[in-house]
């Protein structure tokens, strides 16, 4: 009987740390330019319906925007930077799942300079894969950073229509940031 009651009692400690552990499904933000224009839009899908909210930071970490959605499993949201100054800025996604953080170069483009359109999207995979994919035609430059914003990558490639890749950073500490420019 003894024997019985610590088995019980053991396989409910082992399905309890299960649940414990368990991960929950990490909702997916992407923001993307098209040609080269001082709107950015953010794309969110979230795992459930909930309250979201986006923050939108420069580059001396002041909160120059804050905006909060309820009830919402996805939105499509433009963010006009036009009247900015040019610089980097991060937007920042908060929900039930955590908090996602992506930095975009705000830049105005130069009459004299035809800047190629360029389309980024990063995906979160499974097990710590992200794929980062891109269409332009020209050179790009891809960053990642860990949790603390240390430079862990950076790579540059010649574009001709669309590139994707798949980042294994399973082994990063804290969420990973892109920057593609």
């Amino acid at each position: 009987m003894k024997t019985k009651n610590v088995v019980l009692t053991m396989v409910a400690v082992i399905v309890a740390s299960a649940f414990t552990f368990a991960t929950t499904p990490a909702s997916k933000v992407a923001v993307v330019n098209q040609n080269n224009s001082g709107v950015y839009k953010v794309i969110y899908e979230g795992v459930t319906a909930g309250k979201v909210t986006l923050k939108i930071y420069d580059n001396s970490s002041n909160v120059i925007f804050k905006e909060t959605k309820s009830g919402l499993s996805k939105f499509i949201l433009p963010l006009n930077f036009t009247g900015l100054e040019q610089g980097e800025y991060s937007i920042e996604i908060t929900d039930e799942s955590g908090t996602q953080t992506q930095k975009v170069n705000y830049a105005v483009a130069d009459d004299a300079v035809s800047a190629a359109a360029m389309a980024v999207h990063i995906t979160k995979l499974q097990e710590g894969k992200y794929l980062m994919s891109a269409s332009t035609n020209g050179n790009i430059n891809v960053q990642i950073f860990d949790g603390n914003d240390i430079l862990i990558h950076n790579e540059n490639f010649v574009v001709n229509g669309k590139l994707g890749i798949v980042y294994n950073l399973k082994a990063v500490q804290g969420q990973p940031t892109f920057v593609v420019k």
